[in-house]
């Protein structure tokens, strides 16, 4: 049986991702802010608590036993809402080793189209890579404070079962938008939960971009998809002439190409380097819709 016993707050896409490649046994607690979660965190290997914002016995009761804290938990105008309700419980956690935290590679802001690696300038253009930036450098403060090694792992669009360009176009929604010279990174949640683990082998600190080696135009993605799927891809659509949310219409204001030495200097080598390489696992297991692997033959 493991020792480690790991805490996520936050337990969403990426935090069932990294449970279910829980090969140690360690026990892993993680939170919802909807009991309606509860069954698909237990289903993942996850013990469910509820976390709203306030920090609950329950939740304390945990954290004294946690050897493993990892956020992913959104920040707001407020700040880090779990630095917010536990950071002085943090603090005083008798058996916590290390401490890893979900970012963003939306912190570096807009390069044009230049690659970015973990030295690189933060320079966040939106809102909510602003708070990124100040919520990093707290959790990297408290660590300081505490003298426990914190990681941030900034991810690129995360994708996998379930989310991704062949679930869009079966339903309708996948678009070809075309703006000339935009790319983007991209990580699978299985890279994801592998960084992870392996951060966590080693109680390794320090910032790490957590992303492929694929830097690739949106609309490439789609086109591929489309061509394992044996279907006709959307039309392109000029970016200009596109009817986007404010949100969407910002991540196309940042452009730059995401290196990951770091990660791989830190012992991880990526499942899947690339969105193709992603999409023919996907497509060939059948588990691009849920997660659940099936035949090909019953697809």
């Amino acid at each position: 049986m493991s020792e480690k016993q790991i805490f996520i707050f936050g337990a969403g896409y990426s935090g069932k991702a990294f449970a279910r490649a829980n090969k140690s046994a360690a026990g892993i607690f993680g939170t919802t802010r909807s009991p309606d979660k509860f069954e698909a965190l237990r289903q993942a290997g996850i013990a469910p608590l509820l976390f709203d914002g306030a920090l609950t016995e329950e939740i304390g009761d945990a954290l004294r036993e946690t050897t493993h804290l990892v956020i992913s938990v959104a920040p707001e105008e407020a700040g880090d809402p779990v630095l917010n309700a536990a950071r002085e419980a943090i603090a005083q956690m008798p058996v916590l080793e290390w401490i890893g935290y979900l970012s963003t590679v939306g912190v570096y802001g807009n390069y044009d189209g230049a690659w970015v690696d973990e030295t690189a300038e933060c320079r966040p253009v939106s809102k909510r890579s602003v708070m990124r930036v100040a919520a990093e450098q707290d959790w990297l403060q408290l660590g300081t404070d505490i003298g426990r090694p914190v990681a941030i792992l900034r991810l690129s669009g995360i994708y996998g079962p379930g989310r991704n360009a062949m679930v869009n176009l079966e339903n309708g929604t996948a678009r070809r938008l075309v703006k000339p010279d935009q790319v983007f990174n991209r990580i699978h949640c299985d890279d994801i939960a592998g960084a992870l683990w392996q951060l966590i082998e080693g109680n390794t600190g320090g910032i790490f971009n957590v992303t492929d080696d694929l830097p690739a135009p949106p609309q490439d993605v789609v086109a591929y998809a489309a061509s394992l799927m044996g279907v006709t891809p959307p039309p392109e659509i000029p970016f200009d002439a596109a009817q986007l949310s404010p949100m969407a219409r910002s991540f196309y204001g940042e452009n730059k190409r995401v290196a990951n030495k770091a990660i791989k200097a830190a012992g991880y080598s990526l499942r899947f380097p690339d969105y193709r390489a992603a999409f023919d696992h996907m497509w060939a297991s059948g588990d691009w819709r849920d997660g659940e692997p099936r035949s090909p033959m019953k697809r």
